[in-house]
């Protein structure tokens, strides 16, 4: 088969997260931004973790912290992860406060994606001097 006749990807495959996703995603990277604008980058990732749980909470987001991941192979449970937050069910957030985000870290966030059967992902990287160049939108094509 040629390039041109190749077939497009199917609709499931390239999807983006639904509006709800979206929304609290760009709520997260808001509150995210307001403890980076008051903390600055020098702290541990645990004290991002109860600063942005803090700012959450004050704008009334639902999340949960620390979400234990279970982890099958083959549909036996062989091990499991931890996912720093779930915000309203619908999006996995991963904290860092390292000088730079790795490719591992992206592959941890679509590793969680997958195992949570969720399509939207933030990585967030509070020990950037500037938040923004820390902060990746992750999506878990299907």
């Amino acid at each position: 088969m040629s390039r041109q006749a190749a077939k497009p990807p199917r609709e499931e495959e390239s999807r983006e997260p639904d509006e709800a996703s979206d929304t609290l995603a760009s709520v997260v990277l808001d509150a995210a931004l307001e403890v980076h604008r008051n903390l600055g980058p020098a702290f541990l990732e645990n004290v991002y973790e109860n600063a942005l749980c803090h700012e959450l909470s004050l704008r009334r987001v639902s999340f949960e912290r620390q979400v234990v991941v279970p982890i099958r192979y083959k549909d036996v449970l062989v091990g499991e992860g931890r996912v720093d937050l779930v915000v309203g069910g619908l999006v996995v957030v991963e904290l860092k406060a390292l000088p730079a985000l790795a490719p591992v870290h992206l592959a941890q966030a679509l590793s969680y994606l997958k195992a949570m059967r969720l399509g939207l992902g933030l990585l967030v990287n509070f020990g950037e001097r500037q938040l923004k160049t820390g902060c990746r939108r992750v999506v878990l094509t299907r």
